[in-house]
């Protein structure tokens, strides 16, 4: 199966989709670290830096599935939803990338990821009809990536657009839960004094409430309304494009590495990332879990 990926990131769609047997012949981005680092992990695929509102769908190879994800910042409740922001009303109208490489290309399946949200966009009904009106028919699930494979809590939307008369409704299996600990490594990483001078007091706060709930080992998130710790025996919750969890071991505290953030995702522990942590991190989180992915075309594959 020839798959082509939109608005491809740092490849986790990609990733996904080649675990699942599929062949990514095409993938694009318009920011160019990202197709920089998908290129170096699929270097047999063909890339493209392009805003994809300006896509010339007529140089994209023939293809079995469009995978997209289309920037979920302007749904996101984490980023802000207000219409007439320009940033994020221009966030939102890269959605409509999908219908027009839809329109030329009439693939037998695509599959849209976002965040939930996206489902109450004002414009997800017109949006919705176009792809109708191209002969789709428009299946939404909702899934935690933990209940698909990876050890992360990150809910996600996955719209399966098929050529048939009814929508496709998968069979998604609900897998055991992986904890935290499968990746984070103990003897690894720059560790620092949790009471040293200048530590912020909400970070203090959240170490004491660990302790008094977890013991000596557990994480706690660095910055949002989590006042408590998470413990280690449960997927880590969502990894964002900045540092967000640290990890508490006795005395001492650190944020995730860059590879625990790609272990976090699920991608494979051979994905290659960029050595500057910021840029690792920020990829990671901008992208989509793999193993879920791949589960997702497993079962699209099956119901076929």
């Amino acid at each position: 199966m020839d798959v082509i990926d939109l608005f491809s990131g740092a490849g986790g769609f990609s990733t996904g989709a080649a675990l699942a047997g599929c062949n990514v012949v095409w993938a694009a981005n318009h920011w160019p670290e990202a197709v920089e680092w998908h290129a170096k992990n699929h270097p047999d695929t063909q890339h493209l830096l392009q805003d994809l509102h300006q896509a010339d769908w007529s140089l994209v190879p023939e293809h079995d599935l469009m995978l997209a994800s289309p920037c979920c910042q302007g749904h996101s409740r984490a980023r802000g939803k207000a219409h007439g922001n320009p940033q994020h009303d221009a966030s939102r109208s890269t959605a409509w990338a999908v219908v027009s490489a839809a329109e030329y290309h009439q693939p037998q399946v695509a599959i849209v990821e976002n965040v939930p949200e996206f489902l109450d966009w004002r414009l997800y009904r017109p949006w919705k009809l176009a792809m109708k009106a191209l002969g789709y028919s428009v299946s939404p699930h909702v899934v935690d990536a933990a209940d698909l494979g990876a050890p992360q809590n990150r809910v996600r939307m996955f719209l399966v657009l098929t050529k048939t008369k009814t929508p496709l409704v998968l069979d998604l299996p609900k897998m055991d839960h992986k904890p935290a600990s499968s990746f984070i490594d103990f003897d690894a990483g720059n560790w620092s004094q949790i009471d040293k001078p200048g530590r912020a007091k909400a970070t203090l706060e959240r170490v004491r409430s660990g302790r008094e709930a977890f013991g000596d080992r557990f994480l706690i998130s660095y910055y949002g309304n989590t006042k408590t710790g998470r413990s280690l025996n449960r997927p880590i919750g969502t990894i964002t494009t900045r540092d967000r969890w640290a990890i508490i071991d006795g005395g001492r505290m650190r944020m995730l590495s860059r590879f625990e953030c790609r272990d976090a995702m699920s991608f494979p522990d051979t994905y290659q990332l960029p050595d500057n942590h910021r840029l690792a991190v920020h990829l990671m989180g901008n992208a989509v879990c793999p193993e879920p992915v791949k589960r997702i075309i497993q079962a699209v594959k099956e119901a076929a």
